[in-house]
């Protein structure tokens, strides 16, 4: 089989590592970058070799047009080419719309939208050219249904955007071999919500638990395999229900 390689943005903890951690044990090559863990990013790159995968470790601001279109090429000169794109990196803070700063709205679309915009322009030509790839990014649950949303109101218009610039990627790319998908998370015990933050939303959900980084790997799992090539441009909802 050809080395495949993957590029994960936010790779370093998460959903991102698990995400890392299951591509190393199948002998992908795995390039994750962050902004400041890097602690974090040195212990998964060091999980990813022991699972059998090559691993590349870039710290990146992704925010930064330049920065990002740096960072595709830093991985293409290592090992080649891009066969996924993961875009898991995006911030995340709760504020009132009317007590929202100007830097603070500009962060939520700065780190969770325009970032795929960038390394999707980047990858692009790339895996245009092996007449084949994924690009994977994350939006919300809930996005889809456009309800107000006062205290996430940035965030949440966000990942609204997210799913429309998927499904122009999707439309752009399929005619080359590439698919370009979403996934929806609810609440996931990734590790960056307190447990008792988490145990609280139970109720809220109509499977009655909340779901595991393994729940988001398995659909990306699916999602890179050969048996998702004709799905394109479509959300794939984890959530147990809640945000439908």
């Amino acid at each position: 089989m050809a080395e495949r390689v993957a590029l994960i943005t936010g790779g370093a903890k998460g959903i991102g590592r698990g995400i890392a951690l299951d591509l190393a044990a199948q002998q992908w090559s795995v390039a994750i970058c962050y902004r400041a863990s890097e602690a974090a990013a040195k212990a998964t790159t060091d999980a990813i070799t022991k699972r059998g995968g090559r691993a590349l470790s870039i710290r990146c601001d992704v925010s930064d047009p330049q920065a990002a279109k740096a960072l595709v090429a830093q991985v293409e000169q290592q090992w080649g080419h891009i066969d996924a794109l993961i875009n898991g990196a995006g911030p995340y803070h709760r504020v009132n719309l009317f007590e929202e700063t100007v830097e603070g709205w500009n962060e939520m679309f700065d780190g969770n939208l325009h970032p795929i915009f960038y390394l999707a322009q980047a990858v692009a030509p790339g895996m245009k050219a092996c007449k084949s790839g994924r690009i994977i990014s994350f939006s919300m649950a809930n996005a889809d249904q456009m309800i107000s949303q006062p205290d996430v109101t940035a965030h949440y218009i966000a990942k609204a955007g997210v799913l429309i610039l998927t499904r122009t990627l999707a439309k752009l790319l399929a005619p080359h071999g590439i698919t370009v998908n979403a996934i929806s998370p609810g609440f996931i015990d990734s590790g960056s919500a307190p447990p008792e933050e988490l145990a609280g939303m139970t109720k809220r959900i109509p499977a009655g638990y909340i779901g595991t980084v393994d729940d988001i790997v398995a659909a990306v799992r699916y999602l890179l395999s050969d048996e998702a090539r004709y799905v394109n441009g479509a959300n794939i909802q984890i959530s147990g229900a809640w945000g439908v």
